[in-house]
């Protein structure tokens, strides 16, 4: 039975398969998509991408779906294959439920208050280290995200799912200790100590400092021969 506080999407049934039939599908505004419960088979759907969208849109995460005509399914988006560039919805999969048996399904985690944690404000990172959690609940008690405040997060805290507290309805079934929501880092900076500094600086002077002889005294280290020298070197002799 159809719900006026849900969303209705009504769809065609679909004879064509593969992706050829698929791309001519897309082409011409439909989006191929399937549902699953439905008798023993599923059954392949085309619908118009803008009704598709506006379904989408709604909160809720219960639709309910007429195929050609046909009687109101209660369903579930069961997945969305999306275009890697332009993120628009190229196949969508449905699954028929039951509104008065739970159901598990993962969900979007959403933080809240980041600008105000302390751990933030101090100059900290804040890291979302979990994006999705697995839940347990009736159809019609699925959130659309799970939202979770980090107002009050110090530098250097790990927020894990234990403190977070679910939805009416909900049962989380991740790990509640091993799971972690977020966590705020601090920066590290390395800084030299202030002797280290000072003797680099010290040596850096140093190594400017080029020994060149005053005018008038002798040759450096090295330097060319005198004339003496130079006669001496090649072993003659005064008559």
């Amino acid at each position: 039975m159809a719900d006026a506080q849900r969303p209705s999407l009504a769809v065609e049934e679909r004879p064509e398969i593969g992706s050829r039939s698929s791309r001519r599908l897309r082409r011409a505004g439909w989006i191929p998509g399937i549902v699953y419960g439905v008798g023993s088979d599923p059954v392949a759907f085309k619908v118009g991408e803008r009704d598709l969208r506006i379904a989408l849109q709604n909160p809720s995460a219960v639709l309910d779906l007429t195929v050609g005509g046909g009687r109101t399914l209660p369903v579930i988006v069961k997945d969305q294959q999306r275009h890697p560039v332009r993120d628009e919805v190229v196949h969508v999969d449905l699954l028929q439920v039951n509104l008065n048996e739970t159901i598990q399904s993962t969900v979007l985690v959403e933080l809240e208050g980041a600008e105000d944690a302390p751990g933030v404000t101090e100059g900290g990172v804040l890291e979302q280290v979990t994006r999705e959690l697995n839940i347990e609940a009736l159809p019609t008690d699925i959130p659309e995200t799970i939202v979770v405040d980090v107002a009050q997060m110090e530098a250097a805290e790990t927020l894990p799912l234990s403190v977070v507290v679910a939805p009416e309805g909900v049962s989380f079934l991740d790990d509640p200790d091993e799971t972690v929501i977020a966590t705020i880092t601090i920066p590290t900076q390395v800084e030299l100590p202030e002797e280290v500094e000072e003797e680099t600086a010290i040596v850096g002077e140093e190594a400017v400092v080029t020994d060149v002889p005053a005018t008038g005294e002798g040759q450096p280290s090295g330097g060319a021969p005198t004339q003496g020298e130079a006669g001496q070197g090649r072993g003659t002799s005064t008559p």
